[in-house]
């Protein structure tokens, strides 16, 4: 029995979301994201202003006028939600966890790609796979899927994303959109990343707290990694520390960002402590751009 509490959660995030995919993201999320092809619709007369690449020389021969073939975009497509479910998504100093952020960005997604008739399917993941919800369409689906995002409890801490991209590649044959929401707290992924991103059609969508990045200045403190339990102090009034650790979190985040570029890859840097429309909103717009 999922309790009173969640269900209210699930059906704020619900009106919260649709609303922005009404007002925001349907038409944005429809022209970033195209159609598998072109598929035969029918055969019209010739008009003054129609690519004459597209008359039927058979037609146009049997009644004696130009005719063109019409098509319309194959719009259907697959959407799968690839989500980190590890111990470190239960992290969160602004209100919220990283997970509730997830659950959020998914369900805005999902939405959009059922307003738009795309199917949309879930795996979550920590060390090992967790949950396989094949893509499919409607509302109730989707809330089975914002369900499973913020309420699930996985069985696992840690995180191996390399491992649920391999476990995708296995149970996802036809070309995908793939959102992978996560903090990207592992190592040895961009292998199975690249493999992944040459068939399918990969964003990967980084979800930080501020906390990871910056420390102020309240003394001495103990830090708990939450996928490994390990427990060490540490003197926030020291400006060195601060600075050293504000530095090693601008490393890591310039590596991973030249990693995506180096294979191709889009990526959205989502912040708990700020709304996350306006990252997605100039994400939909530069790829569009760019497609």
């Amino acid at each position: 029995m999922i309790p009173k509490e969640v269900l209210r959660k699930i059906r704020r995030i619900e009106i919260r979301t649709k609303k922005l995919v009404n007002d925001l993201f349907s038409g944005e999320y429809h022209s970033t994201f195209k159609g598998q092809g072109m598929e035969f619709e029918e055969v019209r007369q010739y008009e003054p202003g129609d690519d004459v690449r597209l008359i039927d020389w058979n037609v146009t021969a049997r009644t004696g006028y130009p005719h063109i073939k019409k098509f319309k975009e194959e719009r259907e497509l697959s959407v799968v939600l690839l989500v980190d479910a590890s111990s470190s998504g239960r992290f969160g100093t602004r209100g919220r966890f990283k997970s509730e952020t997830a659950a959020e960005l998914c369900a805005l997604l999902a939405f959009s790609a059922i307003k738009n008739n795309d199917k949309v399917g879930l795996i979550v993941f920590t060390d090992k796979i967790e949950k396989f919800v094949p893509p499919k369409k409607g509302r109730a689906h989707v809330l089975r899927l914002i369900r499973e995002v913020l309420y699930f409890k996985p069985e696992g801490t840690g995180t191996d994303i390399g491992g649920a991209l391999e476990y995708f590649n296995k149970v996802i044959k036809r070309k995908s959109v793939v959102f992978l929401v996560s903090d990207f707290l592992s190592e040895d992924f961009f292998r199975p990343l690249r493999i992944a991103n040459n068939k399918h059609d990969i964003v990967a969508m980084k979800i930080t707290d501020p906390r990871e990045t910056r420390f102020e200045n309240v003394g001495l403190i103990e830090l708990e990694d939450a996928e490994t339990g390990e427990v060490i102090m540490v003197d926030t009034g020291s400006r060195s520390f601060r600075r050293q650790f504000a530095a090693k979190a601008d490393e890591d985040t310039s590596d991973l960002k030249r990693g995506f570029q180096l294979i191709n890859l889009d990526f959205i840097d989502i912040r708990t402590d700020e709304s996350y429309i306006v990252p997605l909103i100039n994400f939909f717009k530069q790829r569009e751009r760019r497609h």
